[in-house]
């Protein structure tokens, strides 16, 4: 476009040699801003990674401890992010950065909400990841959840987000027999949760709230409102875990279907 733009100006004041000239100079901007939008991605990926990776670090760090179930479940969002080579590395040393005594976890977080522009769907699922690492090893710690709700207000959200994401969580972790995992009755009080509803919902209102959260959060839904591509595949497991939870509370309720 920048060289269609420069022809057509040296065409206009110098004729054919004008043309050439304009349309060679418009060539030159074209290539420059292509590079500094480029380059300006390429920045913003590595602020993106480096404030995503080491507040986690520090959430896993939160409890004193920092377990191999949540080491594992980083390396499990680095292969969900598709991160390889240097963005891998980028990512590990960003996470060991966070665990650090001396690590200033608002600026941090500040940096984060610039690089997002207070975008919702951003937000949410950066929450999410960071609930994803904190809950591998079967429990968020109070020094954890404490540490989350700090984190979300300052970007703009709220403790009833962290605890909603929390249930969410929850309730996916396995069948009702499986090691470790919450009993039923928790599982199944966490899926009402995870909808913004109670236990004493009507039918109606259970399919609402569900048709209402998943709608949504349909990782087409949040590509329209700006979700990056790479972000993609966390929006797809809150999908999942969503239909995981109205999937249990219709396994307890023959009135819903």
């Amino acid at each position: 476009m920048l060289t269609i733009i420069g022809a057509l100006l040296g065409a206009s004041f110098g004729g054919f040699a004008g043309l050439v000239i304009g349309g060679l100079i418009g060539y030159a901007a074209s290539a420059a801003f292509q590079q500094f939008v480029v380059g300006s991605l390429q920045v913003a990926q590595t602020q993106l990674l480096d404030s995503t990776f080491s507040i986690m670090g520090a959430l896993c760090k939160a409890d004193n401890v920092v377990t191999r179930d949540e080491i594992n479940a980083v390396e499990q969002i680095f292969g969900m992010l598709k991160l390889q080579g240097e963005s891998r590395e980028q990512a590990k040393a960003a996470f060991n950065r966070g665990k650090q005594s001396g690590f200033d976890l608002d600026a941090a977080v500040d940096q984060f909400a610039r690089i997002s522009r207070g975008r919702g769907p951003l937000l949410q699922l950066f929450l999410q990841i960071q609930c994803m690492a904190v809950a591998a090893d079967g429990r968020i710690d109070p020094a954890e959840h404490t540490m989350l709700v700090r984190i979300a207000q300052r970007l703009g959200l709220t403790e009833a987000d962290v605890s909603q994401l929390e249930a969410l969580l929850r309730s996916a972790m396995g069948g009702p027999s499986a090691a470790g995992g919450p009993p039923q009755k928790d599982r199944l009080n966490d899926a009402y949760a995870a909808l913004g509803i109670t236990a004493q919902a009507t039918p109606a209102e259970i399919k609402r709230a569900y048709r209402k959260l998943i709608s949504k959060n349909h990782p087409d839904k949040l590509a329209a409102r700006g979700l990056p591509e790479s972000m993609r595949p966390v929006a797809e497991e809150r999908s999942r875990e969503l239909n995981s939870a109205y999937d249990l509370i219709k396994s307890a309720r023959p009135d819903v279907r």
